[in-house]
């Protein structure tokens, strides 16, 4: 009998203990958190600053993972016909303004959403292209799906996105250097901080501003639900709005930053909406606050830092 042949093009990879210290080194270092970016003030005297953040996923989970059956897509599409209406209204209500961080082709599929945003005052940021998965795309991939999905939000808003969100906060070896080359000032998908800080690169400043979200703070953690899987929304609605009121609590009374990141297909339901319309009362019960989108508070801790441009673009 013949052997197999050996297909094998070099030694196995080595286990994390094995690494020598350069190696665990160079993956710590590869984006790391800078100096704090908390301001000493706030625009208007405000003690707080508070930033509403949306990402308008809709139909772009399912498709990305080639789910293209009318039941998985229906789910996405309740967020669009419905809870994006119902999530415009209450920030109406309260004259608050947010941040919609939109994949590329939600906004294909409806470009009207995307321009009214704009029109209503709030901001639209990068969000993918159909909500992909950086870490399993290569350098040139990646690249050119961000690309792409700014040229796409620019050309049916009129704006150009300053900022962006990667895809499930899903942030590769490459999209540093991208996010630089794309010319943004700030991301919003690492998690080092409460406040605002400048990113760095393998100790380097990037002038590149994060605002970090938050696994406490995101809505799907707790109400996602897959009927094939045990995922369940096991939290009721008005205990996670506890959770979040503690969250805005603790960073008004630090005189810092309550960010949040909500989806409409998620908190647009009935008894969710109750949820976020009981936050913003609770949130605009502070007469010291001030109402920000995250272009906005990256815009003032820059200015209050004089935050450099940092690192040549890649």
């Amino acid at each position: 009998m013949t052997e197999p042949a050996d297909d094998t093009t070099g030694p196995p990879p080595r286990a994390p203990w094995q690494w020598r210290e350069d190696e665990w080194r160079r993956h710590v270092e590869r984006v790391r958190a800078g100096r704090s970016l908390k301001p000493a003030r706030w625009p208007h005297g405000a003690k707080a600053a508070v930033a509403f953040s949306f990402d308008p996923d809709h139909e772009t989970i399912p498709l990305r993972d080639a789910e293209v059956m009318p039941g998985k897509l229906s789910q996405g599409e309740y967020g669009a016909r419905v809870g994006v209406p119902r999530i415009l209204r209450l920030l109406e209500r309260h004259a608050l303004p947010a941040t919609f961080f939109m994949p590329a082709v939600s906004a294909l599929l409806r470009p009207e959403e995307a321009r009214g945003y704009v029109e209503r005052g709030h901001e639209v940021a990068l969000h993918g292209w159909i909500h992909e998965r950086n870490m399993e795309l290569g350098r040139r991939d990646e690249r050119e799906l961000a690309f792409r999905s700014a040229d796409v939000l620019e050309r049916i808003t009129g704006q150009r996105p300053v900022g962006i969100r990667t895809p499930s906060w899903d942030f590769s070896e490459h999209t540093l250097d991208i996010t630089l080359e794309l010319g943004l000032s700030y991301d919003s998908s690492l998690m080092a901080d409460d406040d605002p800080y400048e990113i760095l690169s393998y100790g380097r400043p990037t002038g590149l501003v994060e605002i970090p979200p938050e696994w406490i703070r995101d809505d799907a953690v707790y109400f996602n639900m897959d009927r094939y899987s045990a995922v369940r929304p096991y939290t009721m609605p008005r205990h996670v709005l506890g959770l979040w009121q503690d969250e805005f609590d603790a960073a008004y009374s630090e005189g810092g930053l309550f960010e949040i990141t909500l989806h409409p297909h998620v908190i647009g339901h009935r008894s969710r909406a109750v949820v976020l319309e009981r936050l913003l009362e609770h949130v605009c019960g502070r007469q010291d606050v001030w109402y920000a989108t995250h272009a906005q508070v990256a815009d003032h801790v820059r200015r209050e830092a004089a935050l450099g441009d940092g690192l040549p673009a890649a």
